[in-house]
Parts: C-alpha cells; structure tokens; sequence
C-alpha cells in the first residue's frame, strides 16, 4: 500500500529556501523550509498574502530558478530545469504580439521538435477544448483579455502537461470572466478531457481556493514559509451558500488573520502590532482606512466578520489583509477568530471631525509605525529641519530590497503628509517641517 501511494506521487519538496542576492554583502530569504507533498488527482492551491514567495515557489518548481538549499522532485526525478511534463500559466497573457492564436498555441510543440501534421492536429484539438474554436487566425489584439487567457490556457495544454502551474491566472480578468474561465478549466479536469494529474496554482483569492481545491497551503510571510495544510473533503461542484464551504472560507480567514505565536484564549489586554524599522508597511492610502472604519463602525456597529467585510467592499484578499493589518499596526481594531473590531482608539478616530482625524492619526501614527518616528526624530533634530528623501532610503535598504524600500518609504510619507507630521518637496526629494503645525 506503501509502494502503492508513493508511486503516486508527482511533487515532493523537501526543505526547500531560497534566497536572493539584494547586493554583493546581503542576500534576501524569500522561501525558508518549505515541505510538502502532491499525489496525483489533486488540485492545490497555494494561498498567502503578497510577498510570500508563492510565484517563487512555482517558478523553483518548474525550473525556471534554483532553490539556494534543498531539493524539489518531479515523478522522483530531481528538478534541475525545466522538466518534460510540466506546463506553466503565467498570470499576464505573454503572447507574440505578432504570432496568431494558433502560432502562439503551437510555440510549444514546436520546441519539442514535434512533427508538423502532429503539431497542427494536437494544437487545432486544444484551442477547441478551450473554446477559441474560430479564432484559429486571430492576432493577441484583436482577443479580449479573457480570450487571450484561454490562448494561454491552450498553449499550456496543447503539450499534454502532467502537472499544471498557474500562478495567478485569473487575477488580470473581470470576475465574471474569470469565474467562466475557471469553471470551463475545472470541466476539463473532472471529464478527464487532458492528460494532466495534478494542478498546482497560486491565488489571492480565497474563495477561489476553497472553491477549486483539494488542498490549501496558506503561506506565512518575511519569509515565506508553509504555515498551514488544510485537506478539502468537500465534493464538487461546491457552491458559496453552502454552509460547509462558508465553514471552510472563515476557517481560511481565521488561520490568515492570526498571528502563528499568539494563543487568542490567553489574549486579555489588547496592543497595537508591534512591528521594526524595516517592516513592510502595506500600500494602503488614508482615505481608504477611514472609509473602511466608518463602514465597520456604521453598518456593523464596530465589529464585522472578515468574509463579509471583503463582499460587501468588493476587496480581494491581498486588499483585505493590507487593510486590516495597517489598522491592526495603528491600534484602531484588532483581528481575532476572522473577525476584525474597532478599538476605542478606532471608534474615536471615525466619530471626529477632519481636524480631529488628524491628530489621532498622528498620534497612532507616531507611536506605532517606527519609520515615521524615525523621519519626525531626524527634523526635529537637525538645524533647519530638512533630510534628503535617499538618506531614509538609504537606512531602509539595510533591511529590504531596493524597490521594497521605495516603495515602503512613499507609503509612510504618504502618511505623514496625511497626518501633517512632516512635508514632502517631490521637485527636490526633500522632508521638511515646513507646513506642519
């Protein structure tokens, strides 16, 4: 039985990290200790949030990168480059402009040195599995980007793949096409109609993971790492009303939202995140905060369940969890069991008026995020109240890479504008204290 289920594997990862290179002295760890296994006849899903080193992971898989320490096994062959049998859906279209949807299809079969008449045969086959039929002779620009999508559906599958990667495929398409999209893919894996016995995707949305997968690997983060396997027993078709998959999405939340050290039955005392120098702030303007505190505090009297929070805002995950985690960061709500409710701190801050908004902002600005006390620490410090943009940036990139930084850095000044604690001269690159009260 042993021999049996081992035969049947088709991905083992074994203590895998990866790292990258930020300059000649610092190296950045992206993927630390990742483990685990797929057997034929599943879908898995890897789930995290932005920056967890998901897209990474795929692209060690397929052998397009190197893991820095560890081994990856395709069929018990260790993957030292691109294997034979395994297909890869990138989420942008990466088409040939100049190629027609049947050149694009065949590229692939093309490269493995496939006969012609075979080549035309296998490529005329996929691009009616995948519903193009008709468009045989159109170009990339005349497509729509859900057609376009199918186009590289089609290619992926026109080589008979094993195992199937996705990373994102669908997160460049309106809902309604992507849903359509996916549930035309997910036809062809239960009808049998490839030859494909596995598919391994990356998504942000955790619907779509609950909604397609046999298993979910939720991602930890800085670095990324395997923090959950959860084991779907749920048969298809799944629907979102039912009370089990509903059951299942809040479960997913719940692991997200929470922090892996934390006992929440031993919580008594609630404090804001705390967080370092060089913490990844997520990329989330003002405006948005304040919004999604009023709705929370208006439509559900200050504490909201995070599934609902994101429909009813029309947030996908990544949006969601940058939301809540900035809020959390603040000390305006906290998360707990895949609910998110304000804190005092929070309920204050929605009831004030602008100038009130302001200051409170401020406060929990300067108290909780080290890198606007930083930049308020420095003018104050010095003279004329002035620091060059590239000297923070500069501190930055000990802890981060260099677009990481940058983008960091815009964000908390993007802040402290808000929150008028400092000013920002974008002709010179310049913080001053030259505006704030």
């Amino acid at each position: 039985m042993l021999e049996e289920k081992s035969s049947n594997i088709i991905l083992d990862i074994k203590s895998v990290d990866k790292s990258f290179k930020k300059d000649k002295r610092q190296e950045l760890l992206v993927l630390k200790d990742i483990n685990f296994t797929m057997y034929e006849g599943e879908i898995v899903a890897l789930l995290g949030k932005s920056g967890s080193g998901k897209s990474t992971l795929l692209r060690l898989i397929a052998g397009l990168l190197n893991s820095t320490r560890g081994e990856i096994f395709y069929r018990n062959k260790l993957v030292r480059g691109p294997a034979h049998g395994i297909s890869m859906v990138f989420q942008q279209f990466a088409l040939m402009p100049w190629l027609t949807v049947f050149q694009n299809v065949e590229l692939g079969l093309e490269a493995l040195g496939v006969p012609r008449e075979e080549r035309r045969e296998r490529t005329l086959k996929a691009i009616d599995m995948i519903g193009l039929d008709g468009f045989e002779s159109a170009y990339p620009r005349e497509l729509s980007g859900g057609m376009r999508q199918r186009v590289g559906f089609a290619r992926a599958l026109v080589v008979n793949p094993d195992l199937l990667l996705m990373d994102e495929p669908f997160s460049a398409l309106d809902v309604l096409t992507a849903e359509n999209l996916l549930s035309d893919l997910l036809n062809l894996w239960q009808e049998k109609k490839t030859n494909t016995k596995g598919i391994l995707f990356v998504t942000h949305d955790i619907e779509e993971a609950a909604w397609v997968a046999d298993k979910i690997l939720i991602f930890g983060s800085d670095p990324g790492y395997v923090r959950a396997e959860i084991k779907v027993d749920m048969p298809h078709p799944r629907t979102e009303n039912d009370e089990e998959f509903r059951k299942l999405v809040d479960h997913i939340y719940t692991l997200m939202t929470t922090k892996p050290d934390v006992d929440e039955k031993r919580v008594t005392e609630y404090r804001p995140k705390a967080i370092g120098l060089g913490y990844r702030l997520p990329d989330v303007e003002p405006g948005v905060l304040t919004g999604i505190l009023e709705f929370i505090y208006e439509e559900h009297d200050g504490r909201c369940d995070l599934p609902v929070l994101a429909d009813e805002n029309y947030l996908d995950a990544d949006e969601l969890f940058a939301i809540t985690e900035i809020l959390e960061i603040l000390g305006f709500a906290r998360v707990q069991k895949g609910d998110i409710e304000m804190t005092k701190q929070g309920k204050a801050f929605t009831q004030a008026d602008i100038l009130k908004k302001k200051e409170i902002f401020a406060t929990q600005l300067l108290k909780n995020v080290p890198l606007a006390r930083r930049i308020r620490r420095v003018l104050d410090e010095r003279h004329n109240h002035k620091a060059s943009r590239a000297r923070f940036l500069s501190e930055l990139e000990d802890h981060l890479s260099e677009s990481e930084a940058e983008r960091v850095l815009t964000t908390a000044i993007d802040w402290g504008r808000y929150a008028e604690i400092f000013a920002y001269d974008s002709n010179t690159d310049t913080l001053s204290l030259e505006n704030p009260n």
